[in-house]
């Protein structure tokens, strides 16, 4: 791999803008809604459609491992490592790199909950289905994975 020269340096620097945003947007948002809203409580924002909780998850995705804190911590460097070096290998092909730093970012708004608070704030609660309440770390990750398998089959059926 090889960030040398102005156009790879910079692909580099705007995935790790990239990073940097969503880790920032879902610290900004988990900060307003402790701020603003009670422990264990949601308003309607958009009626019928999106409610705005504030919940703590012990756990990881649908509260599975919960209190499992070691267990956890190790899973999300494991991750990141392996994140990491598929982003070294992929960096140059633009889908797996945009999918990759989604879920780096991802990754790591949630990492900064754990290590920081012993908890992830999860907030965003969708009124018209079961669905687990989620953050803006766990949409990222969502859709990095979701663009990764777009990528994946539209490179299979290319051949």
């Amino acid at each position: 791999m090889s960030w040398h020269g102005q156009e790879g340096l910079l692909t580099v620097i705007l995935y790790f803008l990239l990073i940097f945003a969503v880790v920032l947007l879902d610290q900004l948002v988990k900060f307003f809604v402790v701020s603003n809203v009670p422990l264990n409580s949601s308003f309607d924002f958009i009626p019928h459609f999106l409610s705005i909780a504030h919940i703590r998850n012990y756990g990881a995705a649908w509260n599975i491992f919960t209190g499992q804190k070691l267990f956890l911590f190790l899973i999300t460097v494991v991750a990141l490592c392996i994140l990491g070096y598929y982003f070294k290998k992929l960096w140059k092909n633009w889908p797996y790199a945009l999918g990759i730093s989604l879920m780096i970012g991802g990754t790591l708004g949630n990492f900064i909950d754990r290590l920081r608070i012993g908890y992830v704030v999860d907030m965003f609660q969708l009124d018209f289905i079961n669905f687990p309440i989620f953050n803006v770390a766990d949409a990222a990750l969502n859709v990095g994975v979701l663009v990764i398998l777009v990528t994946m089959l539209r490179d299979e059926f290319r051949g």
